[in-house]
């Protein structure tokens, strides 16, 4: 088997596999689809003519056949710089690619029975005097190529320049060598380009649409991040809050998780991704207020042991809200790790909280860094049945309850941190 015989399969079977591929794949239009189609099989037909007059078994009996395809072939040859285009996503070339089809054919057909660009004798086949037309042919359509190619590259975010130039080599590598040395590897190099640009332009989309999917998730964020933080700052405004707690303990959480973070405490769970959920979802920590009546919940003065019962309530209902809100909005880990935060940031570390009177590391950890924020928040902050306490004071006290009330290791980590939280 010569080195041409066994390139001319190669590009037979890759052709082949990239028709394959493109009927089976479900990323491209119908449109783009034929285009890519068309090109592949126009090839295979290319690669297949040429190989019949060249592969070095000629019979003069056949001279006629072997000059109306090789017509076909020239004729269809220059067009495939037309169907790369369209495949490559150029709109409006369907009549681009007849034209120079039928105008390639005339040339062709024309010019076959004089010899003018190609012919056949006893010997077999030779080019004619003005072989140099279809050469130009050629050569234009190698540039319309480049041009196109540059054109589409022009529509993504996301191009290469080293890729398209490599393309041209490859191309430019094949066509060389048949023009000045006659040498039959066109075919093997325009396959191996369109291959490449099969791959290119299917990469140039999956990445455009990968940065469109990360731009709109990012938008949508936004929007459920404005839709939790509405939400709750209005839940707080029927305690005669303004909604600057939200805000105060969402800034709070944040921060002590991130000084948490960069001192190494809970380093196996506090990553950025938890960093990020805990300032998004704090907002809903006291979503359960909903269930509470105004009576209680603006009350001035202390609240009776029935009252509190009432009030305690909110917790639990709270996991339950957020669940209902959530579900199918955004991810599970995310509805669970904001029910957490919800449910659980009134249990405390000695096991005496409400709920479910949970203790110690079976408190969730988000739970726990929102319980220290809240309570901060609070003890600074007026409310309807107290003055505000002054931040001296009010760090004492989450210093004296650790280990009580909050996870000593991250009233530490407050401590440390202390001015983050003025």
């Amino acid at each position: 088997m010569t080195f041409y015989t066994s390139a001319t399969i190669i590009t037979e079977l890759l052709m082949l596999a990239m028709v394959l591929h493109v009927i089976h794949y479900s990323g491209f239009t119908k449109t783009q689809k034929t285009w890519f189609l068309l090109t592949f099989i126009s090839i295979m037909v290319c690669a297949a003519a040429e190989y019949a007059v060249h592969c070095g078994v000629y019979d003069p009996a056949f001279a006629v056949p072997l000059t109306v395809l090789t017509v076909m072939q020239f004729s269809l040859a220059p067009i495939l710089c037309v169907l790369f285009s369209g495949a490559l996503g150029l709109q409006r070339l369907t009549k681009t690619a007849v034209v120079f089809f039928c105008v390639n054919f005339v040339i062709e057909a024309v010019s076959a029975p004089f010899g003018w660009i190609f012919y056949f004798n006893r010997d077999g086949y030779f080019r004619g005097k003005l072989f140099m037309i279809y050469e130009a042919l050629y050569f234009f359509s190698l540039i319309y190529l480049i041009v196109n190619m540059y054109l589409v590259g022009k529509k993504f975010r996301h191009r290469d320049t080293r890729t398209i130039l490599m393309i041209i080599a490859i191309l430019a590598a094949g066509i060389f060598p048949m023009t000045v040395y006659k040498i039959n590897i066109t075919y093997v190099a325009v396959g191996v380009s369109a291959s490449l640009c099969y791959i290119y332009y299917n990469d140039l989309i999956q990445q455009d649409i990968q940065a469109e999917l990360v731009v709109n998730q990012k938008r949508v964020s936004a929007m459920q991040s404005h839709i939790i933080f509405s939400l709750s700052s209005l839940i707080e405004n029927r305690d005669m809050e303004t909604g600057e707690h939200v805000a105060r303990t969402s800034a709070f959480v944040e921060k002590l998780a991130r000084d948490a973070m960069a001192d190494g405490v809970y380093s196996d769970i506090i990553t950025e991704d938890f960093v990020q959920k805990m300032r998004t979802l704090a907002p809903m920590h006291d979503i359960g207020k909903i269930i509470v009546s105004d009576q209680i919940l603006r009350k001035p003065g202390r609240l009776t042991a029935e009252e509190f019962a009432q009030m305690k309530q909110h917790a639990s209902a709270g996991g339950a809200i957020v669940r209902e809100v959530l579900e199918g909005v955004t991810d599970e880990e995310s509805v669970s790790f904001a029910s957490d935060i919800a449910g659980y940031h009134h249990e405390r570390w000695d096991g005496t909280g409400y709920p479910e009177g949970l203790s110690k590391d079976a408190i969730p950890l988000s739970a726990r860094i929102m319980a220290i924020a809240d309570v901060y928040d609070a003890l600074i902050s007026e409310r309807c049945y107290k003055k505000a306490l002054p931040e001296e004071e009010a760090v004492q006290i989450i210093k004296d309850s650790a280990g009580t009330h909050f996870d000593p290791q991250l009233v530490d980590v407050f401590l440390r941190h202390r001015q983050d939280f003025s």
